[in-house]
C-alpha cells in the first residue's frame, strides 16, 4: 500500500483532505438530523409510490441517525492521519452515498448534495498524504 516513488501530493490534495475531515464531521451531523427528524416527526417527508427500496420512514430515520453518528466519528478519525483513519474515512463516506441514494425519492435535492460531498470526501481521502498534511501543520 506503498505511494509510488517520486509521486508528490499536492498541497491542493493535502488542503482537501483537511476539508474532507471537516466535511465528514458535518455530512454526519447533517445525517443525524436529517434522522431525528424523520423519527421525531414521521409525516416531514413526502413519500413517492412504488419504490423498490420503500422502507418506513422512521427505518429511514433511525438508517440516517446511525449513518450519521458514523461518518461524523470517520471524520474524527480522519484528523488523527493514520491509514485505518483513511480507511474508515473512505468506507463510511461510500455508506453514506450508498444510503443516500437509496433515499432519493425522499428527499432528493438533499440526497444528491449529500452524494456530491461523499464523491469528493472519497477522492481526498484517496489522495491524502500525511507528511504533506504534517507541513501544513494539521497533525
Amino acid at each position: 500500500m506503498g505511494r509510488a516513488v517520486g509521486r508528490q501530493t499536492s498541497g491542493w490534495a493535502s488542503g482537501v483532505a483537511l476539508f474532507a475531515g471537516v466535511m465528514m464531521i458535518v455530512i454526519g451531523f447533517f445525517e443525524a438530523t436529517v434522522g431525528l427528524v424523520a423519527i421525531i416527526e414521521n409525516e416531514f417527508y413526502v413519500l413517492t409510490t412504488d419504490y423498490l427500496f420503500e422502507f418506513d420512514v422512521t427505518t429511514w430515520g433511525w438508517i440516517h441517525l446511525a449513518a450519521g453518528i458514523l461518518v461524523g466519528v470517520s471524520g474524527f478519525a480522519v484528523f488523527a492521519g493514520v491509514l485505518w483513519g483513511r480507511v474508515i474515512g473512505i468506507i463510511t463516506a461510500v455508506l453514506s452515498g450508498v444510503v443516500n441514494f437509496l433515499y432519493l425519492p425522499y428527499y432528493p435535492v438533499w440526497a444528491v448534495l449529500i452524494i456530491a460531498l461523499d464523491v469528493l470526501v472519497i477522492w481526498a481521502l484517496c489522495q491524502y498524504d500525511r507528511k504533506a498534511a504534517q507541513g501544513l501543520g494539521v497533525i
